[in-house]
């Protein structure tokens, strides 16, 4: 239960600090600081994630900044991966699953360098997709969205929307739903792109509408993995305790130099999947 209430205050506050990507480590230190195993874990991941997008969520909503159709759509094409991720969940080696997660913090330590040139709050949101970003005036090259309400219809917007779009917006849903199912984490990594690339949202609109993917995504998983499979005296602490450091984190974000702490949360991540790899490895050899 203390360590519980500590992880949770401490990644809670580098993702209000940072806008996003510290529910990544939640599972390694789920794993070996709390105790559960790497099953259990994601688990309580998904109950952190849903929930941390959920809050999120709301304030995106309200600035119009959520393109419901595309989130829906979106969000059902990753149910077969999700699915897909939670059985492979289910049936795989835990060091091997632990091992496989050091590959996917890598990944989300080189999206937050190399997507965010000028580590600003929105770059840093879409680096992992998680977390409130303020709204940016800014939309990326070629977009044909904008921060403000959309006034298309649905149907309109995806009639406009080639094959090839559409096959991105596919792919990226049941690679997103996959990586939720199997290892607990958000993906925003990968939807924002899709959405940004094969929608031309702006990066608030993105932002925003993955939320909504990441809530649906996180809800799915739980669902085929059943409430039984949670911890809840782990996981409800550890989620309230979050939210909290998250709000903590967030009020003290615009004092902190942006480019240095983006840096050196990348360098932390890059340290615990060395770590986390070098464990699980030895596990396995062991």
């Amino acid at each position: 239960m203390v360590a519980a209430v500590v992880l949770g205050l401490l990644i809670g506050a580098a993702l209000g600090a940072l806008g996003g990507g510290g529910s990544i480590l939640a599972v390694p230190v789920l794993v070996y600081i709390a105790g559960q195993s790497p099953t259990e874990a994601t688990a309580t991941s998904l109950v952190a994630v849903a929930a941390a997008a959920a809050v999120g969520l709301i304030s995106h909503a309200r600035g119009g900044r959520v393109r419901w159709g595309p989130a829906v759509v979106f969000a059902l094409t990753g149910i077969g991966g999700s699915w897909v991720g939670t059985q492979v969940n289910d049936s795989i080696d835990g060091d091997v699953l632990l091992l496989a997660f050091s590959a996917l913090i890598l990944v989300a330590a080189h999206r937050m360098l190399t997507a965010c040139p000028t580590c600003t709050k929105v770059g840093e949101d879409e680096a992992l997709g998680e977390g409130d970003a303020p709204v940016a005036a800014g939309a990326s090259s070629g977009s044909v969205d904008t921060v403000a309400p959309a006034r298309t219809s649905v149907g309109a917007k995806i009639a406009q929307i080639d094959g090839a779009a559409v096959a991105k917006v596919v792919v990226a849903g049941s690679a997103c739903g996959f990586l939720t199912g199997l290892f607990g984490v958000g993906g925003g990594f990968v939807i924002v792109p899709a959405l940004t690339l094969a929608l031309g949202m702006s990066m608030p609109v993105a932002i925003g509408t993955s939320l909504a993917v990441i809530v649906g995504n996180a809800l799915v998983a739980l669902g085929f993995r059943g409430v039984d499979a949670v911890d809840w005296d782990i996981a409800v602490p550890f989620t309230i305790t979050m939210l909290i450091g998250s709000a903590v984190g967030s009020s003290v974000a615009d004092k902190l130099p942006a480019k240095k702490s983006l840096v050196a949360f990348a360098a932390l991540l890059v340290v615990v999947a060395v770590a986390n790899g070098v464990a699980a490895t030895a596990a396995l050899l062991g």
